[in-house]
C-alpha cells in the first residue's frame, strides 16, 4: 500500500482523533500533518505484526498526548513567566472550544464533558475517547495502547468513575 493510499484511508481517522484530544480545528491539523509525518518516515520499518490501522492509531494517540504536554508545558512556563518583581501577574491566553462537530446549542454541555475529560489521566482519557467516541471495540483499543481487553475494561471503569466525580464537582462549583 503506497503512502498517498494510506493517507487517503486514514487522514480524517486521525484528524478526528486529534480533535477530540484538542476540541481545536488547528491543532488537530498540526497533530494530524506530525502524524503523517511519522508514518512517512517510518512506514519502512513497518513491521505488520499490527494491522496498519492499529500502527496509525498507536502514532496518534502519542503525536496528540505530547502535544497535549507540550501545551502544558507552555502554559506552565507562562504562568510563571507572567510574573514580574512586584508580584503583578499578566492575563495568560486560554484555549478556545472550537470542535466543528458540535451544535451551538450543545456546546456547554460539551466543553464541561471535554474538560472534564480532559482532567483524567492520560491513559484513562485515551481509553474514553477510543472507545467511546471513536467506537472502537475493546480488543482494537488494547491492541492500539499495546495491553490487554481486562485492563482497558479496568482503565474504562476507573474512567467513568473519575468523571461522574468531576462532572459532580463542575455541577458544585458552577
Amino acid at each position: 500500500m503506497s503512502f498517498e493510499e494510506i493517507f487517503e484511508l486514514y487522514n480524517s481517522m486521525v484528524f478526528n482523533l486529534a480533535l477530540n484530544y484538542t476540541q481545536n480545528i488547528e491543532d488537530a491539523e498540526e497533530i494530524a500533518q506530525d502524524v503523517f509525518i511519522s508514518v512517512y518516515q517510518k512506514i519502512s520499518g513497518y513491521r505488520a505484526d499490527a494491522e496498519i490501522k492499529t500502527w496509525i492509531y498507536r502514532i496518534a494517540v502519542n503525536k496528540s498526548l505530547d502535544f497535549l504536554k507540550h501545551r502544558q508545558r507552555q502554559k506552565r512556563w507562562a504562568v510563571f513567566t507572567s510574573f514580574d518583581l512586584g508580584g503583578n501577574a499578566q492575563p495568560t491566553s486560554h484555549v478556545e472550544f472550537n470542535h466543528p462537530g458540535v451544535l451551538l446549542e450543545h456546546k456547554e454541555g460539551l466543553v464541561e464533558l471535554f474538560g472534564c475529560i480532559n482532567k483524567l489521566p492520560d491513559n484513562q482519557k485515551t481509553v474514553v475517547l477510543l472507545l467511546k467516541v471513536e467506537q472502537l471495540s475493546q480488543q482494537e483499543v488494547a491492541a492500539i495502547l499495546n495491553c490487554s481487553s481486562k485492563a482497558v475494561e479496568s482503565l474504562f471503569q476507573r474512567a467513568k468513575k473519575n468523571l461522574t466525580i468531576l462532572l459532580n464537582q463542575t455541577k458544585e462549583n458552577g
